[in-house]
């Protein structure tokens, strides 16, 4: 795939929705920090959050639609307020203030889904403060699939300008993970995937790679069958139903530079065979993206960090990033919707 910088193609039309993330976590500092970086060229956005939490330097605007975020995007970070229940002390979260937290999700995604707002952006969430507030969803992806009413569907993407990854199983032990993969994940995933390169990132003729499970692609059954049995048979289907389908590819040598080039995803049998490239070649500018949503969500590849919160250290670009790649999908994704129906 091309190196070339999320966001630098067209961007949506429409402002991005911000979520608060927790307030005591680095989200106000970023969300700060990517309005600075991106008040001169964009893409727009407004933050749904508590006003009060944020840097006393960044000038706010306080709106009541999100349509107005284009108007004072330039001069101030437009703000549909929420206020909290309980002050916030940066680094100390509190779980009186889970339910705002919760509610700016909800809100973000309904200003998209009435198609006010070109997509979602979330900021980081803390699963163990919403936890001990009720909040029965493992976190935000599966959250977000039941508020667009397709709960199962959900796909996570890390990506990044030097690589796109699809973990197939993903936050379980590595353990359940292989007790879980089966040839009909695989191929729904697969399929999932190649849709989304189509829709959001504009890609006509989509390239697949698949990772095997063990140690060189199983070496023909003598590391492991699962290549075999399950891998094998998911690909003939995807190139049954004509999609570009390579693999199962040795996960030691399939995200060296060269073989990079070959393909425009990756599908990676767990959570680390995923993310361990992408982290490592461009963490900075990892994104988080949900495919299988009727609204296009990113996120910015990290967490609360509630270790520097409030000390002006913590840095912006994964959120720039996640921001930046959100208005490009927004885009492209409208862009084939009109095509589709033409």
């Amino acid at each position: 795939m091309g190196a070339r910088a999320h966001g630098a193609g067209a961007m949506s039309a429409l402002p991005l929705a911000l979520t608060m993330g927790d307030p005591a976590g680095i989200g106000p500092e970023i969300t700060a920090g990517a309005w600075e970086r991106l008040r001169e060229n964009g893409p727009v956005f407004a933050w749904l959050g508590d006003p009060a939490c944020l840097p006393a330097a960044v000038p706010v605007q306080e709106i009541e639609e999100i349509g107005e975020a284009s108007v004072v995007f330039a001069e101030a970070l437009p703000v549909l307020p929420m206020r909290l229940s309980v002050p916030v002390r940066a680094g100390e979260p509190d779980s009186a203030n889970a339910q705002t937290v919760i509610d700016s999700i909800a809100r973000a995604v309904g200003l998209a889904r009435a198609g006010a707002a070109g997509g979602v952006v979330t900021n980081p969430i803390s699963k163990a403060v919403l936890r001990r507030a009720g909040f029965p969803h493992p976190g935000h992806t599966e959250f977000l699939a039941e508020l667009c009413h397709v709960p199962g569907r959900e796909v996570m993407m890390l990506a990044s300008p030097m690589l796109r990854v699809v973990p197939v199983t993903i936050h379980v032990s590595l353990r359940d993970a292989l007790g879980m993969l089966d040839e009909t994940m695989i191929v729904e995933t697969a399929r999932m995937t190649a849709q989304a390169l189509k829709r959001d990132f504009g890609i006509a003729s989509p390239r697949l790679a698949i990772a095997g499970l063990n140690p060189h692609a199983g070496e023909g059954g003598m590391m492991g069958r699962e290549e075999i049995e399950t891998i094998i048979p998911a690909i003939e289907c995807l190139r049954a139903e004509g999609l570009d389908v390579q693999g199962p590819m040795p996960p030691d040598t399939m995200f060296t530079q060269t073989a990079r080039k070959r393909y425009d995803a990756a599908l990676c049998m767990y959570h680390d065979q995923a993310l361990i490239p992408l982290k490592t070649l461009d963490m900075a500018n990892g994104v988080n993206v949900t495919l299988g949503l009727p609204i296009v969500r990113t996120s910015p590849d990290h967490g609360t960090a509630f270790d520097i919160a409030g000390k002006g250290v913590a840095e912006p670009q994964s959120l720039v990033a996640a921001l930046r790649l959100a208005g490009e999908l927004a885009h492209n994704r409208q862009v084939f919707e009109k095509g589709e129906s033409a």
